[in-house]
């Protein structure tokens, strides 16, 4: 079994930063349905898991459905979700809808949840000494 692993968007990118010991799964701008059609397969089993997803989705994805998906595959003996911060309202999707979501699915599973406290100007990324804070939550 791995040690860890990284699966999601571009702040599991930032995290992976400083979390280099991890294998990851991430690209920048994936919704959490794209994550799935092309990762969804992989061997999902690590000791931890480290899962940023659903801040890029926007109306049509059926976004709790693919997080549930997502982690119904995770075998891990830590989960960690990072909370989607912001607000892509403009997408037709309420982040608070989304964070709800991630809040129950992580409820359900006994799950770590990871706020983001500081962002950079974009009000969506964490600022680098987040992105470091919350790898350090993780280990």
């Amino acid at each position: 079994m791995i040690e860890c692993l990284i699966l999601g968007d571009s702040i599991a990118e930032g995290i992976a930063h400083y979390r280099q010991e991890c294998k990851t799964l991430t690209q920048t701008g994936i919704t959490s349905k794209a994550w799935n059609t092309r990762w969804i397969t992989q061997n999902l089993q690590a000791r931890t898991v480290i899962i940023s997803l659903g801040s890029n989705d926007y109306k049509g994805i059926k976004t709790r459905q693919e997080l549930e998906s997502l982690r119904e595959l995770t075998k891990a003996e830590g989960v960690f979700w990072v909370l989607p911060y912001g607000n892509n309202a403009k997408s037709g999707v309420e982040i608070k809808q989304i964070q709800n979501w991630v809040l129950e699915i992580a409820y359900d599973y006994r799950d770590f949840v990871l706020t983001i406290q500081a962002t950079q100007p974009d009000k969506v990324h964490p600022t680098q000494p987040e992105y470091k804070r919350l790898a350090d939550h993780t280990r």
